[in-house]
């Protein structure tokens, strides 16, 4: 555990009698925590800035002015000196994969790699590592990015021929920077029986060199033919060993998210079992971060709905009350379902993953049974349709549409006809800043100028139309970086230094907004989390630079400092670390 303290808990009614004109509870005050000499904004209009807050067991109990915290400082009180940092509300993780997050950061890391060359060195590194046979998986390539490009290729996709020269005796699977594509070698492929009969299955590709045979890319739901093959290594492994490896992917997940200042991380599809895994890493006290977590819509049947729901947990530390569904595929894989054909693929207009008679059912189902359905759409076609599904299924359940806070995971490309049909619908837009700050820079070669320009990542055209606008990294796809995320947000700044779609950006309000009330209202978790109000759990992220105000130029480079959890200090950085 990362706890830097052992907090005394006293217990007050945090709840009754608070003064709004200071948010103090009426009684003689005492807290286990004070936070002093900073910045605190707390996301609540009644008391939107302060300089100190203090904290009594996992809540909040006053937030205020330096001049009035001493007298809520005792003997056993732990004081921290902010020395004028700014402190919010802890930042929730709206959109990620916590176990993948956990398996890439376990795997080959490949997200920063800048060719073709760095990609087959760290793999090739990985084979010295591991016995003959076990699987190499990896993540984070990207063609798009890489300084020159692989050869053979196929539609820009690299060639499996230098990735099998290099790792002969290792199946090894390459998951693109997306999550929608993966690269195989020819061992995995073998394992996996895809040859050159092998057909695409519905909803997915398998790319083909010019000679007919397997080029080593699987496209969208083709991904399955390769998963399946690892899944069948991992089912022959002890069971010891494959919780084994499980509970270790939650432990470096959970670290992650401590270190980038996030103090709940909504899961974006989880099995089952991964459920298991998180119960039993909070009853062994091995998980700091609060999860909320969406059941993948493989899993959504009646059965499993009603067994895993987990609403009451009077620790907050787990929420199971969501399903997620896919309707398309990625925009860097080409794999987005758009209206018109990609502009760098004129006869493609991307995949429908899973039909749409599904999803409506799914709907349904999620309805019956008071859970959210949060379903991913990257293409503007996919946002047309699922804004369709999900017209009609609360259209036909109405006394469950009331707050049922449908989402869209990614709404990346909006057509102009679309955006008010969220709004109209009660349907909440989690959106991801990051992509636009890594897909910025080549967007325009897949949608061309005009399309860009008016529909991708139209955060602004969203909130001026009502809708309920979240943020999130979508983790291991990108860094689970929220300030990065943020800053692509509000500031538009791509890895290239060009301000992208400038026209459609949040206020650094409205960006911080994203990570914390209306993060926490996506869930239905913001009369608890969300805001420094009063009552609510003592969640709060430290950050070394002030995010509302410095120049757009430094909103990226501000870190984390220091993450709170129920009151208690999980994670704070160190030497060099905490230094600006």
């Amino acid at each position: 555990m990362n706890s830097r303290a052992s907090l005394t808990p006293t217990h007050l009614l945090l709840a009754l009698g608070f003064l709004a004109c200071g948010g103090e509870v009426e009684s003689d005050p005492t807290a286990d925590l004070v936070l002093h000499n900073g910045k605190i904004v707390t996301m609540d209009p009644g008391v939107p800035v302060g300089t100190a807050l203090a904290i009594t067991g996992d809540r909040v109990s006053w937030v205020g002015e330096e001049s009035h915290v001493e007298r809520w400082i005792d003997s056993d009180t732990e004081v921290i000196d902010l020395a004028g940092r700014l402190a919010v509300p802890g930042l929730i993780e709206g959109h990620a994969h916590f176990v993948g997050l956990g398996e890439a950061l376990a795997g080959v890391d490949l997200l920063d790699t800048q060719s073709w060359d760095e990609v087959l060195a760290r793999v090739e590194q990985a084979t010295r590592e591991l016995p003959p046979g076990t699987w190499i998986v990896g993540r984070g390539w990207h063609q798009s990015k890489w300084d020159t490009p692989a050869s053979p290729s196929v539609r820009g996709f690299p060639g499996h021929d230098a990735l099998s020269a290099v790792s002969p005796d290792h199946p090894v699977a390459l998951g693109h920077a997306s999550g929608h594509a993966i690269l195989a070698n020819a061992r995995a492929m073998r394992e996996a029986g895809v040859d050159r009969t092998t057909p695409s299955p519905p909803g997915g590709e398998i790319l083909h060199y010019e000679d007919g045979s397997p080029s080593g890319v699987f496209i969208e739901n083709a991904e399955d033919l390769i998963d399946g093959a690892f899944a069948r290594w991992l089912e022959q492994l002890p069971e010891t060993r494959r919780r084994e490896r499980l509970r270790e992917q939650i432990r470096l997940a959970n670290d992650e998210a401590l270190r980038n200042g996030i103090t709940t991380f909504q899961d974006a599809g989880a099995s089952p079992e991964e459920i298991e895994a998180y119960h039993a890493a909070i009853a062994a006290d091995e998980l700091d971060v609060r999860l909320w977590v969406m059941l993948s819509e493989a899993y959504a049947t009646p059965e499993n709905l009603e067994r895993l729901r987990h609403t009451d947990d009077p620790t907050h530390r787990l929420m199971v009350r969501a399903i997620k569904a896919y309707s398309d595929g990625a925009l860097g894989s080409r794999g987005a379902w758009l209206l018109e054909p990609y502009a760098d693929d004129p006869g493609n207009t991307g995949l429908n993953t899973v039909p749409m008679p599904r999803i409506r059912a799914v709907a349904d189902t999620a309805l019956m049974h008071g859970y959210q359905l949060c379903t991913h759409a990257i293409g503007d076609r996919a946002n047309r349709e699922v804004l369709d599904v999900y017209e009609a299924a609360l259209a036909a359940n109405p006394d469950a549409a009331l707050d049922a806070r449908f989402r869209i995971e990614h709404a990346q490309i909006l057509h102009p006809d679309d955006v008010q049909r969220f709004a109209s619908l009660g349907v909440i837009a989690a959106m991801q800043g990051i992509h636009a700050v890594s897909d910025g820079p080549w967007t325009p070669e897949r949608l061309g100028e005009e399309r860009t320009n008016e529909r991708a990542f139209p955060f602004r055209n969203l909130l001026d139309a009502g809708v309920v606008v979240m943020n999130g990294t979508d983790a291991p796809v990108e860094r689970v970086d929220p300030i990065a995320s943020y800053s692509g947000a509000v500031t538009g700044l791509t890895s290239d230094g060009e301000v992208f779609v400038p026209h459609h950006l949040m206020t650094r309000e409205e960006g911080l907004r994203s990570y914390t009330i209306s993060a926490a209202y996506g869930a239905h978790e913001e009369d608890n989390r969300g805001s420094l109000t009063p009552g609510k759990l003592a969640d709060v992220t430290v950050l070394s630079r002030d995010i509302l105000t410095v120049p757009d130029e430094q909103v990226a480079g501000a870190k984390p400092v220091m993450t709170i959890v129920g009151g208690r200090i999980v994670w704070e950085a160190e030497g060099t670390e905490a230094e600006e």
